[in-house]
């Protein structure tokens, strides 16, 4: 039974990182088009997928912990691989599979993200050089000579050579 428990929190986790590659997607056509307020949302609903793969890793490692003591295993030994081995061949191919099938997944996310990155990354720039160019540029903050910046004489409104 704790082989069967495994192997569905598994599923679920590839079903969420799935959910997760497809919103990092539509991330990807909303940070093209500049709608903050689409990303936000979309920020908010990743959130929620986020919390529900942790939850769904505590289920696994509740599951892995009773399969490992059901085996006489210490439980500092709980990779999938472990896991496999003690297995029946049956369950170790599937389980082997959906290994392979969440590592899949877990890459695609993290290209996906890292593309993610790069574009928001690439929008800041484009935003700072064109606040760059429409502020005005600041005076030079140097020593310059007195004499040399007013050279047309006095401004005084009373001319003291009366």
């Amino acid at each position: 039974m704790s082989v069967e428990q495994i192997r569905l929190t598994l599923e679920k986790l590839i079903k969420l990182h799935k959910d997760l590659i497809s919103s990092a997607a539509r991330k990807t056509e909303i940070v093209k088009k500049g709608d903050t307020q689409a990303l936000n949302q979309l920020l908010i609903d990743e959130q929620k997928y986020v919390k529900a793969i942790e939850n769904t890793e505590n289920e696994r490692e509740k599951a892995v912990e009773a399969f490992l003591k059901s085996k006489g295993q210490p439980e500092a030994a709980s990779s999938i691989n472990r896991i496999i081995e003690l297995s029946s061949p049956t369950d170790a191919e599937d389980l082997t599979k959906l290994k392979d099938e969440l590592l899949n997944e877990a890459l695609k996310l993290k290209e996906l993200n890292y593309l993610n990155q790069q574009l928001i990354y690439q929008s800041l720039q484009f935003v700072n050089t064109t606040l760059d160019m429409l502020q005005p540029q600041n005076q030079q903050f140097n020593y310059n000579n007195p004499i040399k910046q007013n050279p047309q004489g006095s401004n005084s409104m009373f001319d003291s050579r009366a």
